[in-house]
Order: structure tokens, then C-alpha cells, then sequence
């Protein structure tokens, strides 16, 4: 089957109704679709392990459940996909797999629906179990031996005895699961396992190159150690010498498949008298009779054997650097991509840059625009003041409804016989706060004008104020209610 089948569109589209971006881009890049998963959905789930509001768990789980599909394809791509992530993708998808009690229960997975299934299914269930190894050896050394940083400096080259005979089992044992894959050249029919093996053939450079460098302070420390430690010591490194082999074989196989050269890294091997040196120091402390040996032989030995596998650690260095300067031409030349067709829509266009650099331009450029008023400006013309409150002023009556009041005295003393057909007043309510208060000696009343008009109008029956005293407030006060006349149930005469 080629292309995305009927079920894979149905899936992406059901994702796109409920929103799940992550769960639409797993889907599309495991489709029915016999190629690697497309490098933009990778990008993106990469992207989406470096957001902090991403759900790592989630994510994984989007994974798992493809890996319980029937078809062989869907499957391969989502573990690739998987490693992928956890090579590529930020360090919080790999610790979340470490913590997990199981990965991919796919030891027992066969897709019969034909003979490439039947083939395909076998590597399949070789590779869930390298990812397996992959994230258990995170969980008992809490890095990953393929980012591990190498050199001088580097943590194998570092650390001390006892940790590093605990360190350097855990990556045979990663070794030895990567390289059961055992897939030969005749044998990559396809671009789903064609993907699958490149991303091997790097897992295998890079922790071969970490495993490399635990045996050169393996074998500087060896003359050092106890019997037991020595012991141990001479084991791993008599595993070391056939992994060797077997990391040969598979390099030779990825050079079969157009593997560049240079990408392949030189593999020195120790001096066979190297293994003899170690057998004699460890039989010496056991208290067995060997051969007779002086310090300088046994020290000229061991410089030989540090220096192939020195020359080997370099070997692998110039791959990483070949590799990264790539990477580095490869985001170049996107970029100059860019930016040229950048250039042509600007050419086509030239109000673009100020269209995009606007938020407001995002309608399309299609509003009018209209000069910009600065609210915090100073007039400096008077009469363009005046003008605006003249214009203030004329808007007053349109917001001025229209009084209407009963005819019956409810409050005792307020009578309005209002005409709907008279304008309203635009003075509005006119109060002699200074009369009031007694701040104006020649007021002696108070005056209520209400809708002064000389048809219409609202004032007080005939009430007339008692004269108010400016120096006292409570008499003025008591005068002013009682003037009122509110509680007394009848207007005054």
C-alpha cells in the first residue's frame, strides 16, 4: 500500500475536529505510507518537546497507542519516530520514558498480511527492544551514553574505578541489543527501515565512541587495581575486543548502503600483547609464576594500546564535527531560502513591510487608514479651542431627556404643569450654593429655577425664605427646612 490511506485521513481529521495538534502530527507522520515519517512533523514534535505548557506523558502515550496497530508500517514509523524524539528532542521525553515500568511490549508482534510484513515484523521486534535498553540505561546512569560529552574531559575518561566498572557493562549491554538488529544491506528494501537504520547507525558511532573511552581509563587505571577489580577489568575488555568485530561488521554494512566515507569512522585496534601484559599482571596477583616482565615493557605496551584507541576516539570526533557542520550548512542554506523569498514578495509587493510590521494590517490592508489624533497634544490656537466647546455645547440638548412630573402636589409644595411641546431648558438646574450657605451678603432668599422658561417652568408656591443668618450654619440649616415645607403634608401660601 502507498500513500495515506482512507484511515489515516479519517484519524488526522478527527484530531483536527477535537483540536489535538500533537495527536494530528503523530498521526500523519505514522501513516500507511511505506517512507520514513516526513522530516516537518518530526520538527514540530521536536518543537513540542521544548514547550513547557507540551504534555510529555501525553505525547508518549499518542506514540504507544499507534504501536498497537496491525499494520507493520504504522508501527516502524512510530518507533522510529519515538527514537527519533529521544536522540533529537528535549531531555524531558527521554526521562519521562526512563521512568515508565514498560515501553513496547512488542516481542510477540507479526503482521501477517503478507511476506514483507512477515520480514519486516522480525526487525521490529529487535528494534522495540533496543528503545527498551535505550531508556533503561538512562534510568541507571541518568544520562544518555550518545550525548555523553567525550575527551580528556569527558565522563568516561573521568570517573573512577568503581563506578566504572558498574558504567561499562551497562553500555555492552545497550551495544550488544543495538547491534542483534543484524539487518543486511540486501535487506533495506524500503525507506521506512531505511530510516530506521540511520538513526541506528548513529546510535552505534556515538556509543561506541563513549564505550571507547571507558576502556582507555579502564586500561589506565588496570595496573593499579586490586585482584578482584583486575579481574573484572580483564573480562570487559576481552568483550570489548569482540564488539569490536561486530561494530565493524555493521559499519561495513552502512557502507554498502552509500553511507558517505567520511562518515564512517576508522576503527585502530589494541596490540594482541596488550591482552598478554593484562593476563600476566592478573595471574601475577593471583600468585601464579609468569613470565618474567619489567615495568618499562609492561608501560610501553599499554602507551601503544592507549594510543590505537586514542586514534579511534579521534576518528569518531572528526564524524561528530562532520556532522555538525552540515547541520550548520544545511540551516544556512534554509535561511538564505528565506530570506530570497523574502526579497521577491517584497519586490512584488512593497507595501508588505509595512503592512506585516502593523498588527493591524492583519484584515489584509484593506482598511482606510485615517490621520492619527494625539490625545496628550496641547492646542496651541485658541480658536480652534473654542471651537471645540462650541460643538460640545451644541450636542447638549440631544442628551437631554425630556422632564415629565405628576400635576398632583405629592410632595407638598412642588407644582409643574409641564408642555411637552417647549424646548427644554439647557441650563438645566440652576442651585445658589452662596446663598444657601450664607457666602453672599446680598442674597437674602432662596431660589429654586428649574426650566426657566417663560412658558414652562418649575418653582416654589409662593414660598419665600426666612432671612438667613451668615454666622450661624444651624440656623440657616433649620430655616431651610422649614421653608421646604416637606412632612407637613400641604403646601404653603
Amino acid at each position: 500500500m502507498s500513500g495515506q490511506s482512507i484511515t489515516d485521513r479519517i484519524t488526522a481529521a478527527q484530531h483536527s475536529v477535537t483540536g489535538s495538534a500533537i495527536s494530528k502530527t503523530v498521526c500523519k507522520a505514522t501513516t500507511h505510507e511505506i517512507m520514513g515519517p516526513k522530516k516537518k512533523h518530526l520538527d514540530y514534535l521536536i518543537q513540542c518537546t521544548n514547550e513547557m505548557n507540551v504534555n510529555i506523558p501525553q505525547l508518549a502515550d499518542t506514540l504507544f497507542e499507534r504501536t498497537a496497530n496491525t499494520s507493520w508500517v504504522v508501527v516502524f514509523k512510530s518507533l522510529t519516530t519515538t527514537h527519533h524524539l529521544m536522540v533529537y528532542g528535549n531531555e524531558r521525553f527521554i526521562q519521562y520514558l526512563a521512568s515508565r515500568n514498560t515501553l513496547f511490549n512488542l516481542s510477540n508482534f507479526l503482521d501477517k498480511s503478507g511476506l514483507q510484513g512477515y520480514d519486516m515484523s522480525t526487525f521490529i521486534r529487535r528494534y522495540s527492544r533496543y528503545l527498551n535498553e535505550k531508556a533503561v540505561s538512562y534510568r541507571q546512569v541518568a544520562f544518555d551514553f550518545t550525548k555523553v560529552k567525550r575527551g580528556a574531559d569527558g565522563v568516561m575518561r573521568t570517573v573512577n574505578t568503581e563506578k566504572l566498572l558498574k558504567t561499562i557493562p551497562i553500555i555492552q549491554n545497550q551495544m550488544d541489543v543495538l547491534l542483534d538488529f543484524n539487518v543486511n544491506a540486501n535487506e533495506l528494501t524500503n525507506g521506512v527501515i531505511n530510516a530506521v537504520f540511520m538513526l541506528l547507525f548513529k546510535d552505534a558511532i556515538r556509543l561506541f565512541a563513549a564505550y571507547n573511552e571507558g576502556i582507555i581509563n579502564l586500561l589506565e587505571k588496570y595496573f593499579d587495581m586490586k585482584k578482584v577489580q583486575c579481574k573484572e577489568g580483564l573480562d570487559i575488555y576481552k568483550k570489548f575486543l569482540t564488539r569490536m568485530t561486530r561494530i565493524s561488521e555493521f559499519l561495513r554494512v552502512a557502507e554498502q548502503v552509500g553511507i558517505d566515507r567520511g562518515d564512517i569512522p576508522d576503527l585502530s585496534q589494541a596490540p594482541s600483547s596488550l591482552l598478554d601484559a593484562l593476563e600476566q599482571h592478573l595471574a601475577s596477583l593471583e600468585g601464579k609464576k609468569v613470565k618474567d616482565s619489567t615495568a618499562a615493557s609492561r608501560a610501553s605496551t599499554l602507551s601503544h594500546a592507549v594510543s590505537s584507541l586514542a586514534n579511534t576516539g579521534i576518528s569518531f570526533t572528526k564524524v561528530d564535527e562532520r556532522e555538525k557542520q552540515a547541520a550548520l550548512e544545511e540551516e544556512q542554506t534554509l535561511l538564505k531560502t528565506l530570506k530570497e523569498q523574502r526579497l521577491k514578495e517584497l519586490q512584488k509587493d512593497p507595501t508588505a513591510a509595512t503592512t506585516d510590521s502593523s498588527p493591524d494590517s492583519t484584515m489584509g490592508g484593506t482598511m482606510n487608514s485615517a490621520p492619527s489624533i494625539d490625545l496628550f497634544s496641547t492646542r496651541s490656537s485658541t480658536n480652534s479651542t473654542s471651537k471645540a466647546a462650541n460643538e460640545l455645547l451644541d450636542l447638549q440638548p440631544a442628551f437631554q431627556q425630556p422632564l415629565t412630573l405628576s400635576t398632583s402636589n405629592t410632595w407638598g409644595g412642588f407644582t409643574a404643569s409641564p408642555t411637552p411641546q417647549q424646548p427644554q431648558n439647557p441650563q438645566g438646574l440652576n442651585v445658589d450654593f452662596e446663598s444657601v450657605f450664607g457666602n453672599n451678603t446680598n442674597a437674602n432668599n432662596l431660589d429654586y429655577t428649574v426650566a426657566s422658561s417663560p412658558n414652562q417652568g418649575m418653582t416654589l408656591n409662593g414660598q419665600q425664605a426666612h432671612k438667613l443668618v451668615s454666622s450661624d450654619l444651624d440656623s440657616s440649616l433649620a430655616n431651610l427646612v422649614g421653608n421646604l415645607g416637606i412632612g407637613n403634608g400641604t403646601s404653603k401660601k
